[in-house]
């Protein structure tokens, strides 16, 4: 069973920055699909960024240029550096991975939160 636990959240001022990571266990082969969504209260649940296993990336609106996503292939690791962190990036953020290509049948982590103060 695929399990996925992220970390790195935590408060920061607006303009600062944060790293989340998360890691995949449960799969003996390399992830499709990594990535970030962010759930703020009373909101849907929003892409934040993605990543195949062969380096394409989707990021959301709303962090492109500021967020970048990153991934460890060999240990099914990805990670997001936030840089210039709004209030309006408040949110918990989720992992999302998804092992195979041909289906999308796909896990989340348990989200962490990250706080934007102005």
């Amino acid at each position: 069973q695929v399990q996925v636990v992220e970390s790195g959240g935590g408060l920061v001022q607006a303009g600062g920055s944060l790293r989340l990571s998360c890691a995949a266990s449960g799969y003996t082969f390399t992830m499709y699909t990594m990535g970030w969504y962010r759930q703020a209260p009373g909101r849907q649940r929003d892409l934040v960024a993605t990543m195949t296993k062969e380096g394409s990336t989707n990021y959301g609106n709303s962090v492109k240029g500021r967020f970048t996503i990153s991934r460890d292939n060999a240990g099914n690791t990805v990670y997001l550096q936030m840089n210039s962190l709004k209030p309006e990036d408040t949110a918990v953020y989720y992992c999302n991975v998804r092992p195979r290509g041909w289906s999308t049948r796909d896990y989340w982590g348990q989200g962490t939160q990250v706080t934007v103060s102005s």
